[in-house]
């Protein structure tokens, strides 16, 4: 199997494990929980993790709640374009494929809420009590770690880059001493 191949299949099979998790546990929740209830899965935790079923018109954490058919254009948007730039990505740059395929499988597991529910089904609801509380959902975290990855990747590359600079500088400064030496 050629490399090309490979990196291809590694793509859609983590979109394939993003979408088969996010509408999964979506499917769950739609079944067993009311809009707003709330379960303690682990009641130690229960002050800062729940589960609760809640619906999202909007963007993360509610914003433009009447963009709803916008956010969908959008996620469409977004995975063509890393589709399209996927054969781009450097042979070796691992965790940007790995990205890749997170933030794909997420926009996607997040459309295909919009297009069924006319909303996305969030769940997993984090809380600081009195500081701030979040609802969201796989789809959500794959996405944020997914951008995570692309960005470790990014900077990675870049410190290499500039090492690699640092070291072509270096080179002939240590050739005109060495030579000055010889003198």
């Amino acid at each position: 199997m050629t490399r090309s191949i490979h990196h291809w299949l590694l793509l859609f099979v983590i979109i394939a494990v993003v979408l088969a998790a996010d509408q999964i546990t979506k499917r769950v929740i739609v079944d067993h929980l009311r809009l707003g209830e709330t379960r303690q899965p682990i009641a130690a935790l229960s002050p800062f993790f729940q589960i609760t079923r809640s619906h999202n018109t909007g963007a993360a954490f509610g914003l433009l709640p009447q963009a709803a058919d916008l956010f969908l254009v959008i996620a469409v948007v977004v995975v063509l374009a890393m589709i399209y730039f996927y054969p781009r990505i450097g042979e070796n740059a691992w965790l940007q494929r790995i990205g890749a395929g997170l933030v794909c499988g997420g926009a996607l597991g997040n459309a295909l809420d919009r297009l069924q529910y006319g909303l996305v089904i969030d769940f997993i609801h984090y809380q600081i009590p009195g500081i701030i509380s979040n609802v969201s959902n796989v789809a959500d975290h794959a996405i944020v770690v997914g951008v995570v990855f692309i960005f470790i990747e990014s900077w990675l590359h870049d410190r290499a880059e500039a090492k690699k600079s640092a070291e072509t500088l270096e080179q002939p400064a240590s050739q005109e001493l060495e030579e000055e030496v010889k003198s």
